[in-house]
């Protein structure tokens, strides 16, 4: 009885540790393979947060395996909540999420204290997931809208088991304060989204 669960759970922490990256290692130049390119061909990191169509709305294209960094396991090339966008509160977000691989990734807005657990919980915002962000879609893609109506620190992660853990999330903050969207890449600096 003891020695599967045993097996079990070291099975589940070796595939946590084996996606997550030594530090200050990047794979961002090597190839994944078995992307269906075609679904994510001529988007870049900054597509990541557009104006929308409607006053005070933003749209956001997040794909996941944009390339190799962590892994395959980012959003747009981000991981780790290395990217971040800054929503005023109250604006309406809505999100094409893309997942050009054969392994299955999903999008699910969350408090980013809930990326450190195996399994993320139902969305924060009503309507802030994907469908059957448990299980993850591969090979395709699927839009959900949602308002958040409260300020925070969040984040935008894959609800595939582990993933999150394993540093698949970039930020989302909602914030009282702000008047327009911003978009932060990296080390660069947070630039207005008009």
């Amino acid at each position: 009885m003891l020695r599967p669960f045993l097996l079990s759970l070291l099975s589940l922490t070796s595939l946590v540790f084996a996606q997550t990256p030594p530090p200050a290692h990047d794979h961002g130049a090597m190839e994944i393979p078995g992307l269906k390119k075609e679904l994510f061909a001529g988007i870049t990191p900054e597509d990541l947060l557009k104006p929308g169509t409607e006053p005070k709305s933003v749209k956001v294209k997040l794909v996941a395996t944009f390339n190799a960094v962590n892994y395959g396991m980012n959003f747009n090339g981000y991981s780790h909540g290395k990217a971040v966008l800054t929503i005023p509160t109250g604006w309406k977000v809505d999100v094409t999420f893309i997942n050009p691989s054969p392994i299955p990734h999903s999008a699910i807005v969350t408090e980013q204290a809930e990326t450190k657990k195996l399994q993320v919980p139902e969305p924060y915002f009503e309507g802030g997931a994907t469908p059957k962000h448990l299980t993850g879609m591969t090979m395709g893609q699927a839009d959900f809208s949602f308002t958040p109506d409260e300020a925070g620190e969040f984040a935008l992660a894959c609800g595939f088991p582990a993933h999150a853990v394993a540093g698949h999330w970039i930020s989302l903050i909602v914030s009282d304060d702000a008047t327009v969207p911003t978009l932060k890449l990296g080390e660069q600096g947070a630039v207005e989204v008009k």
